[in-house]
């Protein structure tokens, strides 16, 4: 079904996509800034060096999982603006809401390498994956939301799949959050199954007779 008329209020996608993929690569870049040499010391032996690199396991595996996670967000992100064709200042700041998180991620990662005994290293991680999830999730849902005001003409279940898959990685997000106290980044293992909670989400949400309901829970467009 054809969307309602563009709003004059909203701008291009151009700059805010640019911008935003600037702070994902400069997060992504920052995560590495805790595996340095230099943390090594002076070693003597292949011995030593391979028991210096056991030790900076826990680094590495932080490094390694917020790395996946992150990426995740950013292919989120971009599958949203691929159909996002316009934006108004609520989105910009429901955007800008995400990136705050997203920045956030190198030092949430560091404190949970390095004081990882503590509940507070254990938990502000996925907390912070958490909110970034959260937020991209409620930047597609005002997107389209009134219709589909900002995003291209295209089929509302393609809409609908879009918008389930970023409510899958928040569900994600809470549960990795809710066990992390118990387990730490153990609890990050429940993003895999942020493809079969969309398809289940999929299937709850569809109509009585079959068809994929519109964003925001209305009926079907008719005809």
């Amino acid at each position: 079904m054809p969307r309602s008329p563009k709003p004059d209020a909203t701008m291009a996608t151009t700059r805010t996509e640019a911008y935003t993929d600037a702070v994902f690569a400069i997060a992504a870049t920052l995560l590495v800034l805790d595996l340095t040499a230099d943390s090594i010391g002076k070693i003597d032996s292949d011995g030593q060096l391979w028991q210096a690199l056991g030790d900076m396991s826990q680094n590495i595996v932080g490094f390694v999982i917020s790395f996946w996670l992150l990426s995740m967000l950013w292919v989120i992100h971009l599958r949203q603006f691929r159909d996002i064709v316009r934006v108004d200042t609520v989105l910009l700041w429901l955007n800008n809401a995400r990136l705050l998180f997203i920045v956030l991620i190198p030092f949430t990662t560091s404190l949970a390498a390095d004081y990882f005994d503590w509940y507070a290293g254990r938990m502000l991680l996925p907390i912070n994956f958490f909110f970034a999830a959260l937020f991209g999730h409620l930047s597609w849902r005002w997107a389209a939301s009134r219709g589909g005001h900002l995003l291209r003409d295209q089929p509302e279940s393609e809409t609908r799949l879009v918008g389930l898959g970023g409510l899958a990685a928040v569900i994600c997000g809470g549960i990795a959050a809710g066990v992390s106290p118990w387990i730490g980044s153990w609890g990050f293992l429940a993003y895999w199954f942020s493809g079969p909670i969309t398809t289940l989400l999929a299937r709850i949400t569809r109509t009585p007779e079959g068809q994929d309901a519109a964003p925001g829970g209305a009926p079907p467009h008719a005809g």
